[in-house]
């Protein structure tokens, strides 16, 4: 600012000097000094043109570039113009800031809103929009209530208690269970804070069935076990030795139901945790599938006609317990569901898109709505049958998780009173040669 006032008054001297002398000197004093005047106004004109480009450029467009300026004004204008970089930079800056945090923030895996005192929206994430069906680019400016209305909702925001979330069920969108909490921050703003908690939800919803499912299942056979116990320790002279044969053997009986569904459980929570990779070991299908055809049998005592087809002997690579596990598993439900005189066929294929494993039976059949459901941990579609016929109700569970650790597939069809179509398919990546 010095220099330009510097150079002013040089210029004034200048002028002064260069135009009043000769003149003065030419033609009198009164000419010199009307020469000075006019210089002046022409100089104080040539100033005000610059003034009025710089007015110019103040209201117009933030992006129009600076006027071009003589003498001090190119002084001035490049002060200006430094200025203007500097702050252009300092907005750049800002403005990439801002967006990597709102990258940042529409990166979370919560939903995020920021509402003000007035209770409207100032700014939202994609996934709160997914989470509670509005939308991120139009609702901003809404009021709140007027887009989520849920009465738990609109009284835990009304309470304006924050120290507890609240659990939002009931919302646009089905089966999403949320854990919510109001965060307040700056001048009466709000962040409201959303989490998908559903899976949480289910699995707790699972742990407390499966609790419920396992004692329910060991309290039959216990009770039978401990009522015979009791009987034969209080009295067994009282007892003929058939009776006491007779209750031994419904003792051993129920001992084992309990014992094979332990192992079910250990062999399914083995699987669940996925603790171990599937060992990449060659399994032979052809002598495994006979193993569990005599076994079939066995189990069937000759109620069942019961058929092996293998139509090319194939090899596949996995680990063999849990290929067993899961084959044997088909081939004894479908003996346990057969009635008696019916028949069973193990057929195994090749084909182009891999190889499977299809076990029919000709037994009671299935509804369509328990289909979805078969291979959940204690599914039964008759539960009186399943105890009578001696099944944990884990098989189907584990052969699902069997095949899932080497990327096959279960596919049913059943029809009440046509039998039932169980398909474990496996990709070409699993086959040898």
């Amino acid at each position: 600012m010095s220099a330009i006032w510097a150079q002013t008054l040089w210029l004034l001297v200048g002028i002064a000097t260069l135009v009043f002398t000769p003149v003065a000197l030419g033609f009198g004093l009164d000419w010199g000094l009307a020469a000075v005047i006019l210089a002046l106004l022409l100089m104080l004109g040539w100033h005000l043109l610059h003034l009025h480009q710089l007015m110019a450029w103040l209201e117009g467009p933030l992006n129009d570039p600076l006027p071009r300026g003589r003498s001090v004004w190119e002084i001035a204008f490049a002060g200006l113009h430094r200025r203007v970089r500097i702050r252009l930079g300092q907005q750049q800056v800002l403005s990439e800031t801002l967006e990597r945090f709102r990258e940042a923030v529409q990166a979370l895996p919560d939903g995020i809103i920021a509402y003000n005192r007035h209770r409207h929206i100032e700014w939202l994430n994609e996934r709160a929009a997914s989470y509670f069906a509005i939308s991120a680019q139009h609702d901003r400016g809404q009021a709140l209530f007027n887009l989520i209305r849920h009465p738990d909702f609109v009284a835990y925001i009304e309470a304006a208690r924050f120290d507890e979330p609240l659990i939002y069920r009931g919302g646009r969108v089905e089966g999403l269970t949320l854990l919510l909490q109001v965060i307040p921050y700056g001048a009466d703003e709000n962040l409201l804070v959303a989490r998908d908690i559903s899976q949480i939800e289910r699995i707790e919803t699972m742990r407390r069935d499966f609790i419920a499912n396992v004692s329910h299942e060991l309290k039959t056979p216990l009770t039978v076990v401990a009522g015979f116990a009791e009987m034969l320790a209080d009295d067994r002279a009282a007892y003929a030795d058939d009776e006491i044969k007779r209750y031994l053997g419904l003792i051993y009986e129920q001992t084992t139901r309990m014992q094979r569904l332990i192992e079910d459980l250990l062999t399914l929570s083995a699987l669940e945790s996925g603790s171990s990779p599937v060992s990449e070991e060659r399994v032979e299908i052809e002598p495994m599938l006979q193993s569990i055809l005599a076994d079939a049998r066995v189990l069937s005592a000759g109620r069942h006609e019961i058929s092996l087809t293998i139509e090319t002997p194939t090899a596949i690579a996995g680990c063999a317990n849990e290929l067993r596990s899961a084959f044997s598993n088909l081939a004894a439900n479908a003996v346990r569901y057969t009635p008696q005189g019916g028949r069973i066929d193990l057929t195994w294929r090749a084909h182009a898109d891999g190889a499977e494993l299809v076990v029919a039976d000709t037994g009671i059949g299935i509804a369509a709505q328990h289909l979805p459901r078969l291979t959940e941990r204690f599914y039964r579609v008759d539960r009186s049958r399943s105890r009578e016929t001696g099944g944990t109700g884990l098989g189907l569970a584990i052969v699902k998780h069997v095949l899932t650790r080497h990327r096959a597939t279960l596919e049913i069809e059943s029809e009440p009173g046509h039998g039932s179509r169980f398909a474990a398919r496996f990709p070409r990546r699993a086959l040898l040669n």
